[in-house]
């Protein structure tokens, strides 16, 4: 006879993919029946099916989640918030303070990836040796334009030309320039800059760092880190990793805690570095306002050892849906403990992941225009799920169910799927596969975890090491 599970219900603060793979996660439990209270941007397909009470909130409006909270408290055990905008306004601060629900996501006063420019004067203060060379351009320092431009010419002559450029303020991946990718001339940098600095923002310029990036991820209940196995994240929209910075095309994890291109001293470089972060935040034995997964750092390894180039203070989407379908800990179970303070192990299987994200024909510029249906039917691509089981994912993101039953892409990205593999090939053709299944007008990367792309990696880290 079958143990009945103790019902326990979450409310999910939702936006795109990453919350289709957290209520995967939720609903996997072994020992909870997961009530799911879903928050959403919009009728995401996937969420509507799996919740119990679903609420479209299309700007996340923190009170209105509170609301939504507030009218279903008495039935929600805890939160979880996925998207980085309502973690900024401070979500877990006005919930808990107005219905004592206690909820996963930092709170607005550690919701670090509100400010680069305070990341920076943090990691300087606690590891410095991570830190890339950086000045910040503060709006209220200059009077006028060709003030602040005369200042930034003057560092520019003395740090040279190539800096990344980037808003203090979260673009979702997509505001920073580069010198050499984004301009080849000071008065093209100046056009970026601008853009940046008149919107109101501070401005921060960072010396180009060469190498190969990987996401650090790891989960914390105020008094340890449990770090999760490292992820490649695929920004550029095209493959060869041509056209502009997307919220992230696709990624991958290797059947190891660390990526091809790197090795185990990398990593244990990474969690050094992050550790202390954590400590400096974390203060004397604990700090229960950094619950969730407070530190999501994009490294950069160099010739010279590991730099930060940004941290946010959510699950990383694309890169938590490589994690959540290997996790073996029972999910419900991780949060319970990271409101407890009882984090103590945790456990992913040895397979590799590959994400790949489809697309809106005019995402990313791939078309100027696209006048064409935007109906997408992920029928057969569920239907693969009957014969891949846990080998394969289908996570719908900016996606609408509407009045007429149809399902439709919105603007951004609309679907992604997760192949689970013994090797990084079979994962990738399994989130393939899953890809080619989806009925749409869509497009996609090819080439996430493709051998030439990592191999490609692995040549430039050993070059760039000698």
């Amino acid at each position: 006879m079958t143990e009945e599970r103790e019902k326990v219900g979450v409310l999910l603060i939702s936006y795109g993919s990453r919350a289709a793979a957290l209520i995967d996660a939720l609903s996997r439990s072994a020992s909870y029946e997961a009530r799911l209270f879903v928050a959403d941007k919009q009728r995401n397909p996937f969420n509507v099916t799996h919740a119990e009470k679903h609420v479209v909130i299309p700007d996340l409006d923190v009170e209105k989640i509170c609301d939504f909270v507030e009218a279903n408290k008495s039935s929600i055990d805890f939160g979880i918030c996925g998207p980085e905008k309502p973690i900024i306004a401070g979500v877990r601060d006005v919930v808990e303070r107005k219905t004592g629900v206690p909820m996963i996501c930092p709170t607005k006063r550690y919701a670090i990836e509100g400010s680069k420019a305070s990341q920076r004067y943090l990691i300087e203060d606690c590891c410095a040796e991570a830190n890339p060379k950086f000045k910040v351009f503060h709006h209220a320092d200059y009077k006028s334009v060709s003030e602040v431009k005369e200042a930034l010419w003057a560092f520019l002559d003395n740090f040279g030309d190539e800096v990344a450029v980037k808003p203090d303020k979260p673009a979702a991946g997509k505001g920073v320039g580069v010198w050499g990718d984004h301009f080849t001339s000071r008065e093209h940098l100046f056009t970026h800059f601008r853009s940046i600095f008149e919107s109101g923002s501070d401005v921060i310029l960072e010396e180009r760092v060469e190498g190969e990036e990987s996401s650090f991820q790891a989960f914390c209940d105020g008094k340890r880190l449990l770090a999760l196995p490292d992820t490649r994240d695929y920004k550029r929209a095209f493959d060869s990793d041509l056209g502009p910075n997307t919220g992230g095309m696709g990624s991958y994890k290797d059947t190891a805690d660390w990526l091809p291109f790197i090795d185990e001293h990398d990593r244990e470089e990474e969690v050094l570095l992050v550790q202390k972060i954590f400590n400096k935040l974390r203060g004397n034995g604990s700090n229960d306002e950094l619950r969730g997964i407070p530190l999501y750092v994009a490294f950069m390894h160099t010739r010279e050892g590991a730099k930060i180039l940004e941290i946010n203070s959510r699950p990383g989407d694309p890169e938590i849906m490589n994690i959540l379908p290997v996790l073996e800990n029972d999910f419900v179970d991780l949060c319970f403990r990271m409101i407890e303070g009882t984090l103590s192990r945790l456990e992913c299987a040895k397979k590799a992941t590959v994400v790949t994200y489809a697309v809106p024909m005019d995402y990313g510029g791939y078309r100027k225009r696209d006048s064409g249906d935007r109906r997408v039917d992920l029928s057969a691509a569920y239907a693969l799920q009957d014969t891949y089981g846990d080998h394969l994912r289908v996570y719908p993101g900016s996606m609408e169910l509407r009045e007429d039953g149809n399902t439709y892409a919105l603007g951004s990205r609309a679907v992604c799927t997760v192949g689970v593999g013994e090797t990084m090939e079979e994962a990738r053709e399994l989130s393939l596969e899953g890809i080619r299944n989806i009925d749409g007008a869509l497009w996609n990367r090819w080439d996430v975890g493709a051998a030439h792309y990592i191999e490609r990696n692995i040549k430039k880290m050993r070059e760039l090491r000698g």
